[in-house]
């Protein structure tokens, strides 16, 4: 029994000498606004490692992107979740995120400008390896990875979960650095697969590297467990989408970054 205790003694402080995630809020300034930012990293990692934006749902830079910050951090990268509205705005009305995501994408500079903020903090971090940066988003967030994208960022990989695809210009298109991969559920009743097409073609013309991956059965907001509370038809978790999704992102990073983990 005592070896049994010892042994799980030592197990454990192996694991938390492995990783020691430290988290602080960051602000910055954004498109004339003041936002709160979400650093996440390793306090036990040694040297720069790659950096990965997290991009929030329409809701706000609220819990779960925080959460998806802390597990990022935990597998070893420096994880930067942006606050795209501005002064941490957070709401749990989907008529009042509808309306910040509307007034965000009415202002398409802003919104970008709000984005290339957000990877710059994230690239500055003393962490960083500014050479190995990505960026993911959810909902609205993974819409606002794509639009930094458009800009021509440096980034090596853009991930988005259930998001609305804007369709580039062909001159954004090509602008493209980053691989993209794009996880969308089959069932979606809000993200319409024609909207997914018309975005496919584009990138196909422009030759951007990317993957568009279809999750049966997997509706809106697949990501996020307890989607459930606000009683949305169309919004529910998939337990299988969401760690399916999470491999395909960790299978692009490692090619991307030339990763192991």
């Amino acid at each position: 029994m005592r070896r049994t205790f010892l042994l799980a003694v030592l197990l454990l402080g192996a694991t938390q000498a492995r990783a020691e995630v430290k988290t602080k809020t960051i602000t910055y300034s954004a498109d004339g606004v003041t936002c709160k930012g979400y650093l996440a990293w390793d306090d036990k990692a040694q040297g720069k490692r790659p950096g990965v934006l997290v991009l929030h749902e329409w809701w706000g830079l609220n819990d779960y992107a925080r959460k998806r910050a802390e597990q990022l951090a935990g597998m070893g990268f420096v994880a930067f979740a942006g606050d795209i509205y501005g002064e941490g705005k957070v709401t749990e009305h989907p008529d009042e995120a509808r309306a910040m995501a509307t007034m965000m994408r009415k202002n398409l500079k802003g919104w970008q400008d709000r984005a290339a903020a957000a990877l710059k903090v994230l690239r500055d971090d003393e962490h960083t390896d500014p050479t190995k940066l990505a960026a993911i988003g959810y909902c609205f967030g993974g819409s606002t990875a794509l639009q930094l994208a458009y800009t021509g960022a440096d980034l090596a990989a853009v991930v988005t979960f259930h998001a609305a695809v804007p369709a580039p210009e062909e001159a954004q298109a090509k602008a493209i650095k980053p691989k993209l991969l794009l996880c969308h559920g089959a069932a979606d009743p809000f993200v319409k697969d024609e909207t997914l097409q018309e975005a496919r073609k584009v990138f196909e013309a422009a030759k951007v590297d990317y993957e568009m991956n279809y999750y049966g059965g997997a509706e809106h907001s697949f990501t996020v467990p307890d989607i459930g509370r606000h009683n949305i038809p169309g919004l529910r978790y998939n337990a299988e989408a969401d760690r399916r999704s999470w491999q395909d992102m960790q299978q692009l990073f490692r090619e991307a970054f030339g990763r192991r983990k």
